[in-house]
């Protein structure tokens, strides 16, 4: 997967705005539930680790327009998260491809181009 992001030029690159809540919401979990000084040393490390690599790519918003496409595909009722609809909404709106593994709840989101860089 790095192989192929190395590939491609930064400017073709993006993370969306709802993936970057997803990481950081994730370290503050494990923050709260580190029980020592060290636990709470190596999320506090990883939690810098990840705000320093996202600051370096580009972050697709969601915007209004996203929004609305996000409630036009929660319509569609396409036993899809809501995360990755907005995930999914965002990329579409942003004209983009969705790079992810997980390709078999994505693929039932209409016009939605996908790559699997995993596989």
């Amino acid at each position: 997967m790095l192989q192929h992001a190395l590939s491609h030029p930064p400017a073709e690159l993006a993370i969306t705005v709802i993936t970057v809540e997803e990481q950081i919401s994730g370290w503050y979990g494990l923050l709260r539930r580190a029980k020592n000084p060290r636990e709470h040393a190596r999320v506090y490390q990883r939690l810098t680790d990840t705000v320093s690599a996202l600051a370096d790519v580009q972050i697709l918003s969601f915007t209004e327009a996203a929004i609305a496409r996000f409630h036009q595909l929660e319509a569609l009722k396409l036993n899809v998260g809501k995360m990755d609809l907005r995930i999914a909404a965002t990329v579409l709106e942003h004209g983009g491809i969705l790079v992810t593994r997980n390709t078999r709840d994505f693929e039932r989101v209409p016009g939605l181009m996908l790559e699997n860089w995993a596989a």
